[in-house]
């Protein structure tokens, strides 16, 4: 019979070593950060969902890759885990957008589209597609500000259901 020592120790087996805890440091650390500047971006541009939220839905998203890709899933199981990850994000989104009574006005939907791509750019970095990840988030940015501009200093923005 094993020490309680052993025990915690077998809690810990799926760490085996420093090698793959640092991998996994990394990638969880990754998918924070890069959720953080789409979310920096959105608290900048004073929405509701801000940095804290965009950095928790990449961190989990990642990590919802991650374990079970540790457990040795297979692809096919591995897709039907992104595809849970994909439906359950949609609750979050629905939940930032509002539909005004008074007016037949709607707001939020850049916020929630913003929310889906924060939680694809986890699961880039969860399946180790860092570059991919990093990409998306540049690209992400990009529409979030640049396009923005552009579009009002063509008229109005009609994508302003923010």
């Amino acid at each position: 019979m094993g020490t309680w020592a052993d025990g915690i120790a077998g809690d810990f087996s799926d760490l085996p070593s420093l090698g793959v805890v640092a991998k996994i440091a990394v990638r969880l650390a990754m998918a924070a950060l890069l959720g953080g500047a789409v979310g920096f971006e959105r608290r900048w541009s004073d929405k509701p969902a801000g940095l804290r939220t965009h950095m928790l839905v990449a961190l989990g998203s990642a990590l919802f890759v991650l374990v079970p890709q540790q457990a040795g899933l297979t692809g096919s199981d591995l897709s039907r885990v992104i595809q849970g990850i994909v439906s359950g994000i949609g609750f979050i989104g629905a939940g930032s957008i509002l539909k005004l009574t008074d007016r037949a006005e709607v707001k939020g939907l850049t916020t929630a589209a913003g929310l889906w791509l924060t939680c694809a750019i986890g699961v880039a970095v969860g399946l180790g597609r860092e570059g991919s990840a990093v990409l998306g988030t540049v690209l992400t940015l990009l529409i979030l500000t640049l396009v923005h501009r552009v579009s009002v200093r063509l008229g109005g923005d009609r994508d302003s259901l923010e």
